[in-house]
């Protein structure tokens, strides 16, 4: 069967044009031969609010509207290792992601969702390795095996200390836990990406596009080099690492980006880590700008999100998240989150998008803007790498200061109207304030703080207090001192976590047995 492509007048169209090929080192115009002639980038709209049964509900009206792929959004107790029940969660249950405190909850979340046909992104980092375990149990009690699991945890803490701020412990056992993770994936054959090291948040917190890059990839090198100095193969790790990237508004630069982020890390890991084309492939998410949105006439919204969406799919991402237009204003609203997705479909299966592979490719603007971001981005990991690596130079606030420049240079210029924002700072007009309807936070607290309760009272208590004093055991077994040592091996972690997951520990018990041998993170103003 020919795969022939017409363009609507009857023109032929080729897989690729132009002398360079799709799908080989070092891989410029995309990390497969065909890319979206072949396959569509997978429609992963983030989504979680309120209870369990709430965002169950969002996935499968997602699902319904065609989206191929989950991505969840947790709120900040389950994000920080905290109970829906703890003091220090009260007025943040179910507001900024779903609540989840035992496996249950997730259980209930996935209800109904056959989780061996779907692949699963949960945007979690410093409590990542109990949200996979629990992603694992859960699955085991419904008879799927592990080795049918497929999707991806953030898992990213180095871009928590410099622009998210959702960190627990300090960062040396931090590290240890991510190399754990890198190990248990492995060694258990289980096809999760076991880490997205996340450009987008850096871009949010008001990094330009260079620096997004060129902090990431130094973030990449030092998860890398850590797996190495834990005994792992860096490019075995490297085949199974996936990127997060934002996309904003300048349609060139943004699809630049992507292209020399691609070419940049192929060659990163080539000479760095003796990877293989499989290592070197840079496969990526992103999502569309959140900073960019506007309470101010959110239809707008829209119009930047399409531009925005579409830089991504010509620079050849293989997942993709569209914000819904009141995300300024409030959670998304179902009808919303839907035209997000229509978005994507639109530009799938009318634009003529996905026809053939790169189709800038060749414009003596696209490649010049290419060629500038990797030289730029490896003047910034040169500087890095001199000065002892990432985890060195976010200690010393670089990143966190040079972001911070950023912000502020893109704000004044917003001021000074140098940069149009539509509706905001330009063709402005007198408009009433959106209505938005708030859900009820606190009947969906109490709701949550019941389950929790609940569950402690008809747990068994011998294996929960069991699986517990094995954590604390296997965190102070890390060896190399400093808080229960760093990335360099030490005892099994995972299969410890896993054990009280079964046992129905909760999120904050969990996070507590590390928390009394780690200690917490402070950073220094």
């Amino acid at each position: 069967m020919t795969d022939e492509r017409r363009s609507p007048s009857g023109i032929p169209i080729d897989p690729a044009y132009g002398p360079e090929a799709p799908g080989a080192f070092p891989f410029t115009r995309g990390i497969h031969p065909t890319m979206y002639r072949r396959r569509l980038w997978t429609m992963r709209q983030y989504a979680g609010f309120g209870t369990a049964e709430q965002t169950n509900a969002r996935f499968h009206d997602l699902l319904d509207a065609g989206q191929t792929g989950l991505s969840v959004a947790f709120d900040l107790p389950t994000q920080m290792g905290y109970d829906s029940d703890a003091a220090v969660a009260a007025g943040e249950v179910g507001r900024a992601g779903v609540a989840i405190d035992t496996v249950d909850d997730l259980a209930r979340v996935f209800d109904g969702i056959p989780l061996d046909r779907v692949s699963t992104s949960m945007t979690i980092n410093a409590t990542a390795a109990i949200l996979l375990a629990m992603y694992i149990v859960m699955a085991e009690e419904r008879g799927v095996p592990r080795a049918a699991l497929r999707g991806t945890i953030q898992n990213d803490i180095l871009k928590e200390y410099v622009a998210r701020g959702t960190y627990i412990y300090p960062p040396e056992p931090s590290l240890r836990l991510i190399t754990d993770i890198f190990r248990f994936v492995a060694d258990e054959e289980i096809p999760f990406n076991p880490i997205s090291v996340s450009g987008y948040h850096i871009r949010e917190a008001g990094a330009t596009a260079v620096q997004e890059v060129a902090f990431t990839f130094a973030n990449g090198i030092e998860y890398l080099d850590r797996a190495r100095v834990a005994g792992l193969d860096p490019a075995a790790v490297a085949s199974r690492i996936s990127f997060f990237f934002a996309c904003h508004n300048d349609l060139f630069e943004e699809v630049a980006k992507f292209r020399a982020a691609r070419r940049l890390w192929a060659k990163i890991v080539r000479q760095r880590y003796s990877g293989t084309d499989a290592a070197c492939r840079m496969r990526f998410h992103t999502q569309t700008g959140g900073s960019t949105l506007t309470a101010q006439q959110p239809l707008n919204n829209v119009v930047r999100v399409t531009v925005q969406a579409l830089a991504a799919i010509l620079g050849g991402t293989q997942s993709l998240h569209t914000n819904a237009y009141d995300e300024a204003l409030a959670l998304p609203s179902a009808e919303a989150a839907r035209l997000a997705l229509r978005t994507q479909q639109v530009l799938a299966h009318e634009s003529g998008v996905a026809q053939t592979v790169d189709p800038l490719g060749g414009s003596h603007y696209v490649e010049h803007l290419t060629d500038t971001i990797e030289r730029e981005v490896r003047v910034l990991l040169d500087e890095i790498e001199a000065g002892g690596g990432a985890a060195a130079a976010i200690a010393r606030g670089e990143f966190q200061d040079a972001i911070a420049r950023s912000a502020y240079e893109q704000q004044r210029a917003q001021e000074r109207g140098d940069l149009t924002v539509v509706g905001v700072n330009k063709f402005v007009q007198d408009e009433p304030p959106p209505f938005v309807q708030a859900p009820d936070y606190s009947a969906l607290a109490g709701e949550q703080m019941a389950r929790v309760r609940e569950l402690r009272g008809r747990r068994s208590h011998a294996p929960w207090r069991t699986a517990l004093d094995r954590l604390r055991d296997s965190a102070r077994g890390g060896g190399g001192g400093g808080g229960g040592g760093g990335g360099g091996g030490g005892d099994p972690l995972m299969p410890g976590i896993v054990e009280a997951v079964r046992a129905r520990a909760t999120v904050g018990e969990i996070t507590d047995a590390f928390r009394e041998v780690w200690g917490t993170f402070r950073a220094v103003a």
